[in-house]
């Protein structure tokens, strides 16, 4: 084949292997050119051939990438940057069928009709190129290579129902950005790939596809040029596109350009639509899925031989026609447009005098507009780099620094990275330019860094919104039915397959929070299914766990460390609450049935042991009558008891029945009758608890701060819950049982009809002020009435009179105190008396007593007074007591006076003696002392 220039079209679908072909015909020649639509299909065709040839002999020159070893033999380009004239053995242009293109379609006609190898030419691209092609290549052969898979249309579906390995199109960027934010929300994440990406970015997208990261991909038309990937199915978000003039539907070989993707070497492929597109007509499917297409009739031309003797005279050459009916004159280009803005410069114009300048100025209206400001703004910025070029014959090397500079930063977000990309790509092509810097490498480099900078940061920001990484590997692993990995770490975070999906806390799994919709349930559905080894392995270690691990909380909650694993519910009685646990469905009944067992035998074990004297005491089977029962209201009330809701009980008990009931460590004061065991900081907070399940309160009462005598009353709590927290509400605050027991045996020492003050010992066990104890004391049901007097301080130095020195000393030998109006300090309350007569010679005191006034408070009790005797005496000293001070009745104040030495008061009949038990023993001996008492 080397001896002929043969010229070949091999025409075709997609999927037939064309570009594969060309590359093994420009391997085969010495040397070589292939040119091809995008950029990213350029650096893609590159690789292949460096990885068969190796880089020292392979090029790669594009627009904006150069990479020109000095032995090249192999030049892969974009159809742009093709060399004109190099003389190479094989030539190749890929996608010629876009010699029909409105904006680009005048640069393949020129290659399809000037482009030539020495010895072997192809033009690789769709069947309904072959009329064109016959017309203006009349010696060309034609190959026609059929499809290696079947493509069939399978109608509209639901993005959330689409399958992976599934590619979706759009033609816009936001378009293709919700579309890939709506996946990343339902599958996982997709990689974009866009033409306005840089390769590396492109290429990193795509490898995040390929490799399996992602199972969707979300692309703008770009795909469709030539991109191997591995697709089973292309669905159209959209059947209509913007072609830089208008919107426009795309005819039904574009359609099926891109909807070939689907599909690889031997595996057929699927396509259909999606979101708002409506589904094809038939015909057009039919037509897809057959590969038949409307022949193309006409080819964008424009004129190649261009005249630079003035820019008028270029432009006319540029706007010539074309003088073959094949050919229709191409609409105006940006680099053309941009000539004609800078030609109506006058600056431009004085430098275009001759043909090097017109030339040059044409090789700067070819720089892209990739900024796509606006036309204005690009021929501004071409206008300043050919005054440089045009004045110093390069562009300065600080200018270039700048606008390179300025560009350098990877923060932001996607869209401010995409413009500074397309903002270097600029720079880059110009630094391609042969002759503009001084330091061509230097600058190539600098750009090329720059832009490999901004398209890491491009990945990673695309990857960081569209690509939710867990969510897309438990998806793959739960369609796999395999079983998936889960590790659970010491603080509870779960990972399974690696990734993070929340934590398990006690037998529940608490997924991540920053999941919703549909992800939340790939994710707890992956990771309940990995979890369940996990849970049984969790139960064992908590059964064996000492009860140390375990503990309740104020509100009935059991932890397990700092994790709920149940709560108390109401029982049979308050001493026998029942659990409910907390397990996911998904562990079993037996785990649950486990952590059952082990909740309720560390609640029985913990209320046997902090409730041990209430436990004896109803297990005590010497108590009966009276005294039985009143055991039996202890253990229901917890161990305290209010007295005044059982005083007709207490008064029913004889003096044996308290006894027994002592040896239990009852107490039975004036105001409670409590086991001051059971007032501990441990069994008040346990018993808080049992009594709000016992009453079926929502919201349990918190026990008080230990060691604190008084607290403020929380108005807010139910009726009872100062009496289960150790306490007795009284005025503002309320007083510690225990403590106003204490008070109350101070108070009996006291006159309560006709008054007393508070002694330093009462407020010094209450820890209050006067105030506050008066407050007190009213909520105890004392009158406090208030009062002032005068308060007289003591002096700061008194001087002693001198001694008589005719005073005698008394027997003891002692002289005698000085005469009544000697100078003394007065003790509280007495009244100061004047002296009688001023001594000769009293020196004034150094201080005098300075007279404050002090508040007092004075106490009766303020209820109706009734006889009643004290609580450890007997009830019958009413009528003896009446009227004396000190004594109170029932539910009076507290008795004061105690009674002379062997009186004894009894209101009832006396007791019957008790009968000797004829089976003692000792019957006989105690009968003879009965007799003889």
């Amino acid at each position: 084949m080397t001896g002929d220039k043969r010229v070949v079209a091999v025409l075709g679908p997609t999927n037939t292997g064309k570009t594969t072909y060309a590359i093994e015909r420009m391997l085969g020649h010495r040397t070589g050119v292939i040119g091809l639509p995008l950029r990213l299909l350029a650096r893609e065709v590159y690789d292949r051939c460096v990885a068969a040839r190796g880089p020292s002999v392979v090029a790669l020159v594009t627009g904006e990438e150069r990479i020109v070893p000095p032995r090249a033999q192999y030049w892969v380009c974009t159809v742009e940057a093709m060399p004109d004239g190099m003389g190479c053995d094989f030539l190749a242009v890929d996608e010629i069928q876009l010699c029909a293109d409105p904006e680009r379609g005048h640069v393949f006609t020129d290659r399809l009709l000037r482009a030539r190898g020495l010895h072997e030419t192809l033009f690789l691209g769709a069947d309904t190129m072959r009329g064109p092609i016959r017309a203006l290549v009349p010696n060309a052969d034609f190959i026609q290579r059929e499809r290696m898979s079947t493509l069939t249309y399978i109608g509209p579906k639901k993005i959330s129902r689409m399958k992976p390995r599934s590619a979706i199109v759009g033609f816009s960027v936001e378009n293709v950005y919700a579309i890939a934010e709506l996946i990343r929300r339902q599958k996982g994440g997709a990689a974009v790939v866009m033409g306005a990406l840089s390769p590396r970015t492109r290429n990193a997208q795509v490898d995040m596809y390929q490799n399996g990261e992602v199972d969707y991909l979300v692309a703008t038309d770009a795909i469709g040029m030539g991109l191997n990937l591995d697709v089973d199915h292309v669905a159209f978000s959209s059947l209509a596109k913007f072609d830089g003039r208008r919107m426009r539907p795309l005819a039904p070989n574009e359609l099926a350009q891109i909807a070939g993707r689907a599909g690889r070497g031997m595996k057929n492929g699927t396509f259909g639509v999606t979101g708002d597109a409506s589904p094809l007509d038939d015909g057009v499917a039919q037509a897809i899925t057959d590969h038949r297409f409307t022949p193309l009739k006409k080819l964008n031309w424009r004129n190649h031989a261009l005249q630079f003797g003035s820019i008028d005279r270029l432009i006319q050459t540029l706007e010539a026609s074309p003088d073959d009916e094949i050919l229709v004159k191409a609409r105006e280009a940006d680099d053309l447009s941009a000539l004609k803005s800078l030609g109506q410069s006058a600056e431009i114009m004085a430098r275009c005098t001759d043909g090097p300048s017109v030339r040059l100025l044409w090789d700067v209206c070819r720089i892209p507009d990739f900024r796509g400001i606006s036309s204005a703004e690009h021929a501004s910025l071409l206008e300043q780099i050919f005054g440089y070029l045009h004045q110093l014959g390069k562009i300065p090397d600080d200018w270039m620094a700048r606008q390179i500079e300025r560009i350098d930063r990877t923060d932001g977000d996607i869209d401010a990275l995409s413009k500074r990309l397309a903002y270097i790509r600029t720079w880059t092509y110009v630094a391609q330019r042969k002759g503009w810097t001084d330091d061509e490498s230097h600058w190539r480099d600098a750009a090329r860094s720059v832009e490999d900078r901004l398209s890491d940061a491009l990945h990673e920001r695309l990857t960081q919104r569209f690509v939710d990484r867990r969510t897309s590997v438990l998806l793959r692993r739960l369609g796999q039915k395999e079983a998936m990995v889960a590790e659970v770490s010491n603080t509870g975070e779960v990972t399974v397959e690696g990734e993070y999906v929340g934590k398990l806390e006690g037998f529940r799994f608490s997924q991540d929070k920053g999941t919703t919709g549909a992800e939340a349930k790939t994710i707890k559905t992956a990771a309940l299914q990995a979890l369940a080894p996990q849970f049984h392995l969790r139960a064992d270690r908590f059964y064996n766990a000492p009860d140390t691990e375990i503990d309740f909380t104020e509100q009935g909650g059991l932890m397990w460390g700092k994790d709920a694993v149940g709560k108390l519910v109401a029982g049979s009685d308050a001493l026998k609450p029942q659990v409910d646990v907390f397990v996911d469905d998904v562990a079993g009944p037996e785990v649950a049935q486990k952590v059952q067992r082990r909740l309720q035998h560390f609640v029985d074990r913990k209320i046997a042991a902090l409730f041990e004297p209430l436990m004896n005491l109803s297990r005590d089977e010497t108590l009966s009558g009276l005294a039985r029962g009143f055991a039996f209201q202890m253990v229901e009330a917890l161990g305290v008891l209010p007295r005044g809701q059982v005083a007709d009980d207490v008064k029913a008990l004889d003096q044996d029945a308290r006894g027994a009931l002592r040896k239990h460590g009852i107490r039975f004061g004036q105001f409670t009758i409590f086991l001051p065991l059971l007032l501990k900081p441990a069994p008040t907070r346990l018993r808080l608890v049992l009594w709000s399940l016992s009453k079926g309160i929502d919201a349990f009462p918190e026990a008080p701060p230990p060691g604190l005598v008084t607290i403020p009353i929380d108005k807010d709590a139910p009726e009872g819950a100062d009496t289960m927290s150790g306490y007795r509400n009284a005025g503002e605050r309320a007083i510690r049982i225990d403590m106003l027991e204490r008070l109350a045996d101070m108070l009996r020492a006291e006159n309560t009809r006709s008054g007393f003050e508070a002694k330093a010992d009462m407020l010094s066990i209450t820890g209050m002020t006067l105030e506050q104890f008066a407050d007190l004391m009213q909520g105890l049901g004392y009158k406090a009435e208030k009062g002032e007097r005068p308060k007289v301080k003591a002096a700061t130095e008194v001087v002693a009179p001198q001694a008589d020195e005719t005073s005698e000393p008394d027997e003891a030998g002692v002289p005698e105190a000085p005469a009544e109006d000697s100078p003394v300090t007065k003790a509280e309350g007495e009244e100061d008396v004047a002296p009688a007569t001023e001594p000769a010679e009293t020196k004034e005191p150094e201080a005098v007593a300075e007279v404050e006034t002090e508040v007092f408070y004075t106490f009766t009790w303020g209820r109706a007074l009734r006889a009643q005797v004290p609580q450890n005496r007997r009830a019958g000293a009413g009528a003896q007591n009446k009227g004396k001070p000190g004594r109170k009745g029932k539910r009076g104040a507290p008795q004061g006076d105690k009674p002379k030495a062997g009186q004894n008061f009894s209101a009832r009949p006396p007791k019957p003696e008790k009968k000797i038990d004829p089976d003692n023993p000792f019957a006989a001996a105690l009968m003879g002392l009965k007799d003889n008492k």
